[in-house]
């Protein structure tokens, strides 16, 4: 009872606006321990946030203000990951305008990203592709195959034809070569980087058995590891159940797209586990009430599955809820961001496998383009805001129990 009377008191005596002077330095590499990831010999927890806009913004060098805002107000609220796009296919303002052709002006943004979260003492999960045509995707290499002569009749053709893997990896082993004009270090040696995703949400209805995905996870994973042993690895999965647990394909409101959330996640090249939670979607003729209750069942047999079968730290890597239609407003996102944190800290406290959360998306002042119905501006101390600042200071405390440090 003293430990807990000294950790609620330290709670009232860390002022917020000093919050961010306390997160640790990003001077090592994350790793993970069993069910627990790791940061210097400690448990590592992560409040973060999704934006996938960084390097979009930063390519233009009289909007790079707008990454230095947000870094800046998410450390003040105890934000230590950031999870965003390294990748650009095609189109508009490309990363990458060609298989193997890279913009280099793209690339300089991407730089200034990952200097810049290292100054701020956030980490970076970095997703090497879309399963969406947004920013090119799995669509663009196919249509890239195609050009070539390829004769390929699905977008899914991306998880199994070998010229396009073959575009894939060479992507990948170009991002985790670069070499960073800002600080000198090669992405695949700097700690600032947590991990890397395959991809954004993959899904493959083609084949909705999952041996199609399980393979190209599999391949790819070995293939990254193959680059970069330094650095965590994800898949990027929404948490739709498959073959392998029959008796959990109920909760997948009838999504069938050929991922399996155990088997995909057990692949030894997989170093821990995300799920994605969007009821407001996923459920969109049902009440608020009910949304809700399908939210904790989801979030909670997940951290469940994590801990006792996938034995791998997970992250709620995308949650959130649109603010726009049905009268909706903060109160009710707020209930879903109570909802998801408290299970987060939940598990944390008892030791167990949730690494954190990550919600969509943080934006900052002169974004109103970007918004989307789920942006927060943390600069504008909504109730949401604040929420996430508490979150930040409860996982912060359970981190340094032992080693508590007022400033």
């Amino acid at each position: 009872m003293k430990h807990l009377a000294l950790v609620f008191l330290v709670t009232i005596l860390v002022p917020q606006e000093c919050f961010h002077y306390t997160v640790e330095a990003s001077d090592d590499f994350v790793r993970t321990r069993g069910i627990h990831f790791m940061l210097n010999g400690s448990p590592y927890y992560a409040n973060g946030f999704n934006a996938y806009w960084l390097m979009y913004a930063a390519s233009d060098p009289s909007q790079r203000f707008k990454v230095l805002n947000a870094f800046r107000e998410a450390a003040g609220h105890g934000l230590t990951v950031a999870r965003t796009w390294a990748f650009s296919d095609g189109g508009y303002r490309p990363l990458q305008y060609s298989p193997g052709f890279y913009n280099e002006q793209m690339f300089s943004g991407l730089d200034f990203v990952i200097s810049e979260a290292r100054k701020h003492g956030i980490k970076l999960i970095l997703s090497l592709v879309n399963n969406y045509e947004n920013f090119g995707g799995k669509k663009q290499y196919v249509n890239w195959a195609r050009s070539h002569g390829q004769y390929l009749t699905s977008d899914d053709d991306f998880f199994r034809s070998p010229v396009v893997k073959g575009y894939y990896m060479n992507h990948v082993r170009t991002v985790l070569n670069r070499y960073n004009r800002f600080t000198g270090i090669h992405y695949k040696d700097d700690p600032t980087i947590m991990a890397w995703e395959l991809m954004n949400e993959p899904r493959c209805t083609t084949d909705p058995s999952g041996r199609t995905i399980q393979a190209w996870i599999a391949e790819m994973g070995w293939f990254v590891k193959s680059i970069d042993r330094k650095h965590l690895l994800e898949a990027g999965l929404e948490g739709f159940y498959g073959e392998s647990t029959p008796q959990r394909k109920r909760m997948n409101l009838g999504f069938d797209i050929g991922t399996d959330f155990i088997r995909n996640n057990r692949i030894r090249a997989i170093d821990f586990a995300t799920v994605h939670c969007y009821p407001d979607q996923w459920m969109s003729n049902s009440n608020e009430q009910y949304q809700l209750s399908f939210l904790n069942k989801w979030v909670s047999a997940h951290l469940i599955d994590a801990e006792y079968v996938i034995k791998k730290p997970i992250l709620v890597a995308e949650f959130g809820k649109s603010i726009r239609g049905r009268g909706w407003g903060y109160w009710e996102r707020d209930k879903v961001f109570n909802s998801v944190y408290y299970k987060i800290y939940a598990s944390a406290r008892r030791g167990g496998a949730a690494g954190g959360a990550l919600f969509w998306q943080l934006l900052t002042e002169g974004m109103e383009s970007f918004q989307d119905g789920y942006g927060i501006m943390l600069g504008q101390s909504s109730s949401t805001a604040n929420l996430i600042a508490r979150q930040s200071r409860k996982l912060y405390l359970i981190r340094h129990s032992t080693q508590l440090i007022i400033y």
